[in-house]
């Protein structure tokens, strides 16, 4: 080789490693991300029968408001796109495909409700857009084998009726049990946990069930009729707008069973006060998160930090709304997910950081619930602990628990 072409080939490689290290510092890139921004998109019901919910999608942008103006992740700043969908899950379609077609969001995240991201599932997955941390507590978002583009965050609904059932068969072994629920996956999944809970038992225990739609005005007819059964313990299914009602019901005609509410719909400042705080005394529901109106926490620096970036960043949010601690988790985990991805923004590297999370403790997270995933385990969190509601906020209880045990 002469001289020349030694420099030449020395050149090309200089030239070549070179290269790489733009492209490395560049990043790796799908759709949605650059050198500048990361694009999200979202879907909430910021209005119709679900609308309570609303806080959570607020809260998110809120906090990446927060985190944009601090200089974004790894230098990026966040997009978040979040529309209202309404709980319906035809517009839910339509604005999804807009956002992965015309908005060319890298992926979705947070998106609402059981119906709706039912209705999305196949084709996010059909197109490998990552569906993350849904928020909704469907048994159906662990499944990566058969959906490896979709994530849950919450515990599984099934998780937590299994719970209420073991509670239920150590202390009131007699029960005679009613079920009010939303008749979707939502409420199926918890009657359907409650009775895999219950075992063998279930037939007998489980006297009477009654199911209602979200268009319904009121569930009141259900609630009599459940009464009517002579059931003593009742488990409640349903959003808040309804859960509110049926508190109002069971308490108004005089019927004092050991009432569950689910604890996607046990927020103090929407579904107790709207019911009625005298009239949800006793009942029984299931936490992972720091209620802010539970006193032990408003001491805590955690609560504190979460209090003042709420009061800046989220002034109207109602501040006796535990969805404003969640909505607050949802987002810390979602940024921790990008921080981890670096330079690396593709699709596949996004699934792959959220599916790589160990023991994560999140602030307004209940003390013993952290966030766990694998390749073969896309639910993160599966800890919960009981809570008694005393007219003012839930008590906890007992020892955090998940559905196999403590």
């Amino acid at each position: 080789m002469t001289v020349k072409r030694i420099i030449v080939a020395g050149l090309s490689a200089t030239s070549l490693v070179f290269a790489t290290a733009l492209t490395s510092a560049a990043g790796q890139y799908g759709p949605g991300a650059s050198d500048t921004e990361v694009k999200i998109g979202n879907t909430m019901p910021y209005s119709g029968p679900a609308s309570a919910y609303g806080i959570i999608g607020k809260t998110e942008a809120a906090y990446f408001t927060m985190i944009n103006e601090q200089g974004g992740i790894n230098g990026r700043k966040v997009n978040f796109i979040s529309r209202d969908d309404g709980y319906s899950p035809p517009k839910t379609v339509e604005l999804v495909r807009k956002m992965v077609e015309q908005d060319q969001v890298l992926f979705l995240f947070s998106t609402l409700g059981t119906p709706t991201n039912t209705a999305i599932h196949s084709y996010l997955n059909d197109n490998k857009v990552p569906q993350l941390f849904v928020a909704t507590g469907a048994d159906q978002w662990n499944d990566p084998e058969h959906f490896p583009w979709t994530m849950g965050l919450i515990p599984s609904y099934g998780t937590e009726a299994h719970i209420y059932a073991r509670y239920i068969l150590k202390h009131l072994a007699n029960a005679k049990i009613a079920v009010l629920y939303q008749n979707d996956d939502f409420g199926k999944d918890y009657l359907n946990g409650l009775r895999d809970g219950l075992g063998e038992k279930a037939a007998n225990m489980i006297v009477a069930t009654q199911s209602y739609e979200t268009t319904d005005p009121t569930v009141d007819s259900q609630v009599v009729a459940l009464q009517g059964s002579g059931a003593d313990v009742l488990l409640t299914v349903a959003i808040p707008k309804f859960a509110a009602q049926a508190i109002r019901k069971v308490y108004d005609i005089g019927w004092k069973p050991t009432h569950f509410l689910t604890s996607v719909s046990n927020s103090v400042g929407t579904v107790m006060k709207s019911a009625g705080p005298e009239k949800g005394v006793g009942i029984i529901s299931a936490a992972f998160a720091k209620d802010p109106t539970d006193p032990q926490w408003q001491g805590a620096p955690e609560y504190k930090e979460w209090l003042a970036f709420m009061k800046k960043y989220n002034a109207s949010a109602n501040l006796g709304d535990v969805q404003g601690a969640i909505g607050y988790t949802y987002a810390q985990t979602m940024i921790a997910v990008l921080k981890a991805c670096s330079n690396n923004l593709t699709r596949e590297n996004v699934m792959k950081q959220a599916a790589s999370l160990h023991d994560v403790a999140m602030p307004m997270l209940l003390p013993g619930v952290t966030l766990s995933t694998s390749a073969t385990d896309f639910a993160p969190i599966k800890q919960m602990q009981l809570e008694r509601f005393d007219g003012t906020t839930w008590m906890l209880f007992g020892e955090v628990m998940s559905a196999s045990g403590s």
